[in-house]
């Protein structure tokens, strides 16, 4: 996901996107230290930025998460 992309969509999105991606973090990370393997490992690493975007962007706009 891009910067562009996100700073395109609403508040609404962007909290709503953010809270699908921690949730899928959380399964992965979940996955990942019960000792199962993971299908895409780079997905966590791609996930966290996101997360880390979106947050960025949510602060621009004055919101605190």
């Amino acid at each position: 996901m891009r910067m562009k992309e996100i700073r395109e969509m609403s508040r609404e999105n962007k909290i709503k996107k953010l809270r699908e991606l921690e949730l899928e973090l959380l399964k992965l990370r979940t996955l990942s230290r019960s000792g199962g393997a993971l299908e895409n490992p780079g997905r966590m690493r791609a996930i966290r930025k996101d997360v880390a975007r979106i947050k960025l962007a949510l602060s621009e706009e004055g919101y605190r998460c």
